[in-house]
């Protein structure tokens, strides 16, 4: 590893943009202070945040990490760290990481530190990986595992593990790589793709799906067959209405949007792929969507609180009009209003749809397979 004429130890974060920009952004700030508390005396770093899509167009590790390596000796950078929010997966694992201490580079994924105290996580993978790279090279007679990179992230309480490169892998820039095993390893990378998608930008990106839930909303709060049916209805039969409800308006979405992902290739490592891809499509969906319910129940109930006169409602439904009752109306009515949203939501676009549901690096991904898939049906 070299170290400038000055002493000090230049690291670039690399980083996709969007979220992994952001990242690195904000760790930028404190990060050269805690390296070199953490290095000893004596020690000095310089971050710089570069900001560019690396990864676009492919999922191919050893393409990864080449780009990285070209990018490095194009710059005068000691130690290159790369974050991406694409999940990673090589020989039917999921990745976290990659370094490469002869070339000083580490490629981590950001999902695969799942989607709690991120910016933590990150940071304190980054600093062990900067410090495992920029410390003395390991002998040939010692293993790069012996070196303490990424402590926090592989502690016996993670699903994340440190293991050597094998055979297999050797033409891939690296010699060593961190793996998340395990249920556990599995749910942490499909919270961490859903995160990186941020779910709850479904609800204002969906204008016209809004509009029509909105607009049915209104009409339903006002409406005397509603408030009867509202008063009839016991609370399981409430319950029902909300799955299904829900259920149409995910299963809309997925379906109109073309957010089902199909694996073109046989491979378990595809499927497995296909599989991780669709359930985080289901559960950013699904938390939009539930958000987008939340929300309704809110807008109808303050609608209900405003426009409904107490004498009229109990002459329709020969109910006084209390609390349970404003709750129970404004239930109901959010359950019609997000049919009313998923028939609306045919009006949007599928590039709408896609740009609500998923991140700029996800979508892109997925327009590379759709790709893909057209040149290898036309063939």
């Amino acid at each position: 590893m070299r170290v400038s004429s000055q002493g000090v130890t230049v690291v670039a974060l690399l980083a996709d943009p969007d979220a992994p920009t952001e990242i690195a952004q904000r760790m930028a700030r404190t990060l050269p202070a805690r390296l070199a508390d953490k290095a000893g005396p004596g020690r000095r770093f310089d971050v710089e945040v570069v900001s560019e899509p690396f990864s676009a167009g492919t999922e191919d590790l050893p393409t990864l990490m080449r780009r990285i390596t070209d990018r490095g000796r194009a710059e005068n950078w000691d130690v290159v760290v790369a974050l991406t929010d694409l999940p990673l997966h090589s020989h039917g694992r999921r990745l976290a990481a990659r370094l490469s201490h002869e070339h000083g580079l580490a490629l981590l994924s950001l999902p695969a530190l799942g989607g709690w105290r991120l910016q933590t996580r990150a940071r304190r993978a980054v600093e062990e990986a900067v410090l495992g790279l920029a410390g003395p090279r390991a002998t040939e007679a010692e293993e790069p595992t012996s070196q303490p990179l990424l402590g926090p992230c592989a502690g016996r309480l993670t699903p994340v593990r440190p293991g050597p490169i094998g055979e297999e892998e050797a033409a891939d820039l690296a010699d060593l790589r961190y793996v998340v095993n395990g249920p556990r390893g599995y749910l942490r990378v499909l919270v961490g793709m859903v995160r990186a998608n941020r779910p709850w930008r479904l609800v204002p990106g969906l204008s016209k799906a809004l509009a029509a839930a909105l607009a049915t909303g209104a009409v339903a709060t006002v409406n005397s067959t509603t408030w009867s049916l509202a008063e009839a209805l016991s609370a399981p039969r409430l319950v029902i209405a909300m799955v299904g409800s829900v259920g149409l308006m995910i299963g809309w979405l997925i379906v109109d949007g073309e957010l089902w992902h199909r694996s073109a290739e046989g491979s378990p490592e595809a499927r497995q792929k296909a599989r991780l891809y669709n359930a985080s499509t289901v559960m950013t969906v699904g938390i939009g969507v539930l958000v987008c319910y939340g929300s309704l129940i809110v807008i109808n109930l303050a609608w209900a609180l405003f426009i409904l006169n107490d004498q009229v409602f109990a002459s329709m439904t020969r109910t006084p009009l209390h609390a349970a009752e404003y709750v129970t109306l404004s239930w109901f009515v959010a359950s019609v209003a997000t049919v009313g949203g998923a028939l609306g939501s045919g009006l949007e676009s599928d590039e709408a749809i896609r740009a609500a549901a998923y991140s700029k690096r996800e979508q892109e991904r997925r327009h590379m397979l759709r790709d893909d898939h057209g040149d290898q049906t036309s063939k």
